[in-house]
């Protein structure tokens, strides 16, 4: 689910029930590009676990800067709205398998 501006990202991610796979990215990014189809893969897999949050840093500003976003692709895990466990970089399928098995 692509995500726009604080209100969304509120419902969305702080008020889930269930641990938020957050995935910073833009448009113009290759690694962004390579990666998408491998954290859409990962968090289909654990559907039942969390959810897939995708936030253009284009368009969310407010939120890169809040998060401290200064490169992508930045995935968050974020758990009763707070930040659970983080990393920068496109990574292959099978360490973020292991990185969300570790921070699950």
């Amino acid at each position: 689910m692509d995500v726009t501006g604080q209100k969304q990202f509120e419902t969305e991610v702080l008020k889930s029930n269930v641990p938020v796979l957050v995935d910073f990215w833009a448009t113009w990014c290759p690694p962004c590009k390579i990666y998408s189809p491998v954290i859409e893969e990962v968090a289909k897999e654990n559907e039942k676990r969390l959810k897939l949050v995708k936030i253009d840093v284009d368009d969310n500003e407010d939120l890169a800067s809040h998060y401290g976003v200064s490169s992508i692709p930045t995935t968050l895990i974020i758990e009763k709205g707070k930040v659970k466990a983080s990393f920068v970089g496109a990574i292959p399928k099978d360490k973020l398998r292991a990185w969300l098995k570790e921070n699950l």
